[in-house]
């Protein structure tokens, strides 16, 4: 097919054109979803002294190391130790210090015995404890000073995702503000006459417009923010209009409106400054892209419903994040074994809805028989798009199948 542009070439054209966005400096509370544009590095160790990792005593390993149940080694308590303390009581031989998990472990200990290996446990532990069980040796449940990370080491890198678990890394590594990228802004556009919002019944030749709450969810679910969504007819002015009330955004996505029908206002408007081509893939064939003079990218996608949620993963999903600065742009990916059979279009590479099985390790169509562009139910379904290379006629059970994973 030499007319047809293959989805590398596509989403590299797509690629060459972003320029990341520029930084900002917020507090954590405001970081979520963001993405890091300067490595995070450690204000302080962590932890940041010897803490016992474990309610219980802190003791000398020499006094009980040969405690067992038929000979407890008895040891008086001399001082208590709860998490929070800068206390540093003094022991010494025959004694302990009740420790709670987290507490400064003494400067006298070296190990601590938990209270589940003593007799009285908690119950019992404020004059004396008899220890059954030995610590298994010095050091025993005594978490070291800067044994999770060191002061001035990198806690997280540069194009990370702050997600709950980076923040509280950076939270717990005495950090409070973090250098990011600024979230892309994004105008959602559908286009088509026929279309009327969801929730009012529609008429003949009309349908639910899907794509407007697709889209926007997909942006949103890229860390990026809507800040318009829209609805033009199958009149070119309207696109005009729409990208004038558009001004600010940094990315107008439009679905629908770049075929080579007689009413595709995205094409009769943008043909002069955006790329509008055919790309070797299943679903999602009409393709547009382009840069307009002030800066903003513009995609024009197909407008069945299918063919917005795969033009959205394979080419605009990783513009978003490049915007941002993202280290990582693709969707995990898994090689499964189909345990259906389908057939694939000719001479173009496949991207179907599809339900999987990762304890078994297959994949099969989300709806039976394979999933046409314009069946949304399949999305409904979908946890992957199976991938199926162009050269491939069809699929059988048993074949293996390289699958996108998504939410």
């Amino acid at each position: 097919m030499p007319d047809f542009r293959t989805v590398e070439e596509h989403r590299a054209r797509v690629l060459e054109a972003v320029t990341m966005l520029p930084v900002e400096t917020v507090g954590l509370a405001e970081a979520a979803g963001r993405t890091l544009a300067a490595d995070v590095r450690a204000r302080h160790d962590l932890p940041g002294d010897d803490n016992s990792s474990m309610d219980g005593f802190a003791v000398r390993f020499a006094d009980v190391a040969g405690a067992d149940a038929g000979t407890p080694v008895v040891l008086r308590v001399v001082a208590d130790l709860p998490a929070g303390s800068a206390d540093d009581p003094a022991f010494g031989p025959g004694e302990a210090v009740r420790i709670m998990t987290g507490a400064p472990v003494p400067t006298g200990a070296d190990a601590v015995v938990p209270f589940e290996d003593t007799a009285g446990g908690l119950a019992d532990s404020l004059g004396t404890v008899h220890v059954h069980r030995a610590p298994a040796g010095a050091g025993a449940f005594i978490r070291r000073r800067g044994g999770d990370v060191r002061a001035g080491e990198v806690v997280l890198t540069a194009g990370e995702r702050l997600g709950p678990f980076a923040r509280a890394a950076a939270a717990a590594a005495g950090v409070d503000r973090v250098e990011v990228r600024r979230r892309p802004r994004v105008a959602v556009v559908s286009t088509g006459s026929e279309l009327v919002p969801p929730g009012v019944a529609p008429g003949r030749g009309q349908t639910p417009d899907s794509n407007a709450t697709l889209l926007a969810s997909l942006v949103a679910d890229a860390d990026a923010d809507v800040v318009l969504v829209a609805h033009v007819t199958d009149e070119a002015g309207a696109v005009d209009d729409v990208l004038a009330h558009a001004a600010e955004v940094d990315v107008v996505v439009f679905s629908g409106g770049v075929s080579a029908g007689a009413y595709e206002p995205v094409r009769q408007a943008l043909s002069d400054r955006i790329a509008f081509e055919k790309v070797a893939m299943q679903p999602g064939k009409p393709q547009a892209f382009g840069r307009l003079d002030d800066g903003r990218l513009v995609f024009g996608l197909p407008g069945n419903p299918v063919s917005v949620a795969v033009s959205f993963e394979v080419f605009v999903r990783p513009a978003l994040l490049r915007l941002q600065g993202r280290a990582v742009i693709d969707r995990r990916r898994a090689r499964l074994t189909a345990s259906e059979t389908w057939t694939t279009p000719p001479g173009r590479r496949q991207y179907l809805p599809a339900v999987v099985d990762l304890v078994a390790g297959t994949v099969r169509p989300a709806t039976p028989g394979g999933s046409g562009s314009h069946l949304a139910a399949s999305l409904a379904r979908a946890e992957a798009f199976a991938i199926v290379p162009a050269e491939v006629a069809s699929v059988a059970v048993g074949d293996p199948v390289d699958v996108m994973l998504i939410p």
